[in-house]
């Protein structure tokens, strides 16, 4: 009788074994996955994220631009309400929207220069204009920033 009872038993173990082997392997698989599917997850995020950094540099330059040639166009003379006054009030204030999302969005070491750059470029605006082109006051915030930006983006 003792010949019959472990064939059963011997058969059982077997079987638990062989569950365990199974619930392990499915759970190290479904961990892997989890993890890839984290990893991917993370990945798109990081994506996401830099095509937005993107967008708002890019707003922020556009910003920019309108702005210097706000400056460019400023008479010598102007009141609040003329023409130039209407082109130039919106003009400024989108840069200093730009300015402050890149403040939010990108990267800490971005903002100052961004400043700076928009700070120069409201002083060319609505300050009188010192010896000197325009560009060449302008060129060295520009500059600086562009440079920021293209490290701060790869």
């Amino acid at each position: 009788m003792a010949g019959d009872l472990w064939t059963p038993v011997i058969s059982m173990v077997g079987v638990a074994v062989g569950g365990a082997l199974t619930y392990l392997t499915q759970r190290t698989t479904q961990r892997a996955a989890d993890r890839a599917e984290e990893q991917r997850r993370a990945t798109a995020r990081a994506e996401e994220r830099r095509a937005e950094q993107i967008r708002t540099v890019l707003e922020f330059i556009r910003c920019a631009l309108e702005a210097e040639g706000v400056a460019h166009a400023r008479p010598p003379q102007w009141e609040v309400g003329d023409d130039w006054y209407v082109t130039a009030r919106p003009a400024m204030d989108g840069l200093r929207i730009a300015e402050k999302s890149i403040e939010l969005l990108c990267a800490p070491g971005l903002h100052s220069p961004a400043t700076a750059y928009a700070r120069a470029l409201n002083q060319a605006v609505w300050q009188e204009r010192d010896e000197g082109s325009l560009a060449e006051h302008l060129e060295p915030f520009k500059a600086e920033f562009l440079a920021v930006a293209r490290r701060s983006l790869t």
